[in-house]
């Protein structure tokens, strides 16, 4: 099979930023992963050049366009090695072969009588560097960027973009995974409802220069979209090259939500014209959020990829991003959260599971791999193994890479708890039980092998270390092909461990908490403040410090699925902000896929119980709500957006 994933040309009016490096982080996880299963892959992204904020942004620094795109471009082509990111081609609108790709397609559609001159007469947003309707304004301003329109009548040259919108929605609704997830589906087939305008994809030289001239008029420069979106077909040799008829029809192009009306709408319709299929999947996600406010140059809250390596390590941030973020919804970055994630699940979980298991093989077997004895008398890390396997491909493949990483974690503690279940150190003064260690030491170091397979598509540094560690090359097919190695008990009994270095040391968070804990006494003090003021009781139920200990707040549905052997119970991954398991009775009332991305309201503070083998950790609120005889439950939300994890008042 073949696999050709894409980012978008990141537009080089500002510098690269968080939300360039997850896209990118997400290509470059998605394209390992294909090649672990045995795909021929390319990868592609690089850099949007031409247009009006590039011209305005190289004036501002007094320089030409074409010496500020050489200098923005270079920071992004070198950020990428930073993250571990490796693409098998960095494009740029400004290559003389881009540039004669994009003329001999719109001379292609010019011919075919899919682009005409017509006046026009429009509100220009330079922003969105296109043209807006009326219903696209919000209060007469760009929703994006807040500013007015620039009202502007000239002539231009338009594509016939209406003639292809019935193509269009009828692939769509044949193909239900064009384009994913289905929430963005619906949003560009609710915008075809209505029918659709032809683009404008000129611009008059006398106010812009900066782009690629139109061949058969050299006094209008092309749209920079129309430019852009044509850089997938370059990239792999449109219309002749070998690698054009390879790779085309399994495109796969990876975006933000704020690009999707040009790369679900235009490009499309762009193909039609051209007479080539329909790419295969368009994959959108949301928006980072810094401290629970939209990144903005404006209020100085940009978060740059180079700094967090720095400050945390590159497979820490690569796996804070793929894991706090569900693929299609908006998630919140803070330094506390990535904090949390590299002392919690990256040192105390993973780290410590290696480190553990390793210690023990170098100390009870001199650092050999033993091999095990009655193999069919444990098998519960295999069979949990097996299972994540399954899970791990379904939902790599889907995009859903936070999924995928709660089931490797799911193995991970099992095999923390399967070392304090069965007690190596005591197995080893038992000569008659030396066996049974065996058995046990070769599963965990079976289980770290597996560990290392699964994780080297998002922290492909570190399982160089552990597959150097489990005395095995980086390229050995025990850690590099999931199609032939991704079972159990591939790794061979005899293979001689090597010393490293602790995979994830812990972040010192002293200083930190000790502010929290100031902080906290000063909110306790005004609490207690507050009680003194107020009532007693509660319509003399409760009194008001009694229920001031319940601590209620927003979270976000991310997983559901049901129970077994319950007809009653659903169990529901939130973030609140951290992630939890709650089991809740609403399985007669909501099916599963129904409660993805649900912002709900929880007793956060409830103590864990077990309900049928699975620990709750809190309790979501619903209304019950008596009809005709029958109980319904309703699950009781909030009227607008707000981060996981808020307070309800």
């Amino acid at each position: 099979m073949t696999t050709y994933i894409t980012t978008p040309i990141y537009y080089v009016n500002a510098q690269p930023h968080l939300g360039h490096a997850y896209t990118t982080i997400v290509a470059d996880t998605y394209s390992r992963f294909r090649r672990l299963t045995g795909d021929t892959v390319r990868f592609q992204t690089g850099t949007d050049e031409h247009g009006d904020k590039i011209a305005e942004a190289a004036d501002k620094e007094d320089c030409s366009p074409k010496e500020y795109v050489d200098r923005i471009s270079e920071m992004f082509r070198t950020t990428w090695p930073l993250l571990d990111i490796k693409p098998d081609n960095f494009i740029r609108t400004t290559d003389k072969d881009h540039v004669a790709t994009v003329q001999s397609i719109l001379q292609q559609v010019y011919d075919k009588g899919d682009i005409y001159f017509d006046k026009y007469t429009g509100l220009y947003c330079t922003g969105c560097e296109r043209f807006l309707t009326e219903k696209e304004l919000v209060e007469g301003t760009c929703p994006d960027h807040k500013t007015v329109p620039d009202e502007i009548a000239e002539e231009n040259y338009f594509f016939r973009m209406s003639r292809y919108q019935q193509d269009l929605i009828d692939h769509i609704n044949a193909n239900p995974d064009f384009i994913t997830p289905e929430r963005y589906k619906n949003e560009v087939l609710s915008f075809l409802s209505e029918p659709l305008e032809d683009l404008c994809i000129s611009r008059p030289t006398s106010r812009l220069t900066w782009g690629i001239p139109l061949p058969f008029d050299e006094k209008f420069v092309t749209y920079v979209w129309f430019d852009a979106l044509i850089n997938y077909l370059t990239g792999i040799g449109y219309p002749d090259d070998d690698q054009f008829a390879g790779y085309w029809d399994v495109a796969e192009h990876v975006i933000a939500k704020d690009i999707l009306k040009p790369h679900a709408i235009y490009w499309p319709t762009m193909i039609l014209s051209m007479g080539l299929p329909l790419y295969k999947k368009l994959h959108v996600h949301g928006y980072w959020n810094v401290d629970e406010t939209k990144m903005s140059k404006s209020i100085g809250n940009v978060i740059r990829p180079a700094e967090l390596i720095e400050e945390y390590g590159v497979d820490s941030i690569r796996y804070f991003c793929l894991r706090e973020m569900s693929f299609g919804l908006d998630a919140s970055f803070s330094f506390d959260a990535v904090v949390a994630r590299k002392n919690s699940d990256l040192a105390n979980d993973l780290g410590n599971l290696y480190s553990r298991t390793t210690a023990m093989l170098v100390k009870y077997t001199d650092g050999v791999v033993p091999a095990p004895v009655r193999v069919d008398d444990d098998t519960v890390l295999a069979d949990l193994a097996g299972t994540v396997l399954v899970t791990y491909q379904e939902t790599m493949n889907t995009f859903q890479f936070h999924r995928s990483l709660q089931a490797v974690w799911e193995l991970i503690s099992q095999a923390n708890k399967y070392i304090v279940t069965n007690e190596p150190w005591a197995l080893v003064k038992d000569t008659e039980r030396i066996g049974r260690l065996h058995t046990v030491l070769y599963n965990l170091a079976e289980t770290l092998r597996l560990l290392t397979l699964l994780l080297q598509p998002v922290m492909p540094g570190t399982c160089v270390k552990m597959a150097k560690g489990l005395g095995l090359a980086a390229n050995s097919p025990l850690v590099t092909d999931l199609a032939n190695n991704g079972c159990w008990g591939m790794l061979a009994a005899g293979t001689g461990l090597q010393k490293i270095d602790a995979l994830f040391p812990r972040m010192d968070t002293k200083k930190k908490q000790q502010s929290v804990k100031q902080e906290s006494k000063k909110k306790n003090k005004e609490k207690k403040n507050r009680n003194k003021q107020a009532p007693e009781t509660i319509e003399g139920v409760i009194s008001f410090d009694q229920f001031q200990k319940v601590q209620l707040r927003v979270a976000e549905i991310i997983a559901a699925e049901p129970v077994k052997k319950s007809d009653r119970l659903l169990k529901l991954t939130v973030k609140a902000p951290e992630e939890r398991v709650i089991v809740a009775g609403i399985a007669g009332h909501y099916q599963p896929e129904d409660l993805l991305g649900m912002l709900v309201l929880i007793v956060a503070n409830l103590k864990p119980v077990k309900l049928m083998g699975i620990e709750s950790q809190g309790m979501v609120l619903a209304a019950k709500v008596e009809e005709n005889g029958k109980t319904r439950l309703v699950l009781s939300t909030v009227c607008a957006p707000v981060p996981p994890g808020s307070g309800v008042a």
